[in-house]
């Protein structure tokens, strides 16, 4: 695994605790929440998932960011996530998503972490201008 020395990771989607999915379920198990925060980048509705994209605008994804709590964990754990993710499929699928390491901004601080950037097509797709996809949830019930 390439940087195995980055043990946070930073997430804006279903892996929320907003969202008290079975996913966050998991997250809670081996993770523990440092706080609120944010990455570069845009935020996409897909209809049932949002899609983040780095950017080099001044927009910002809003999520949390967590610490693996027992580092011999941390790889199966993200492996487990990437499973989820969709970044492990078979030999003649694209993924639809890929791991990567970002900066992350907390507080007046700014630390690296994995993120699950979206690699799918966007176009046409509304950009969530809030950067958090809860909030845009809410709006639009």
């Amino acid at each position: 695994m390439k940087n195995p020395e980055i043990y946070q990771l930073f997430v804006y989607g279903s892996l929320r605790s907003g969202f008290r999915s079975p996913a966050y379920e998991y997250i809670s198990r081996y993770f523990d929440l440092v706080g609120d925060a944010k990455v570069k980048g845009k935020l996409y509705d897909l209809g049932d998932y949002p899609a983040a994209r780095p950017s080099g605008e001044e927009k910002f994804i809003l999520g949390e960011l967590y610490c693996i709590r027992n580092k011999n964990e941390f790889s199966w754990a993200m492996g487990q996530l990437d499973d989820y993710e969709g970044v492990n499929v078979a030999f003649d699928e694209i993924p639809l998503y890929r791991r990567d390491v970002a900066d992350v901004h907390i507080g007046d601080k700014t630390t690296k972490a994995w993120i699950y950037w979206y690699h799918g097509d966007v176009e046409g797709k509304p950009v969530i201008e809030s950067g958090d996809v809860l909030q845009y949830m809410k709006q639009r019930k």
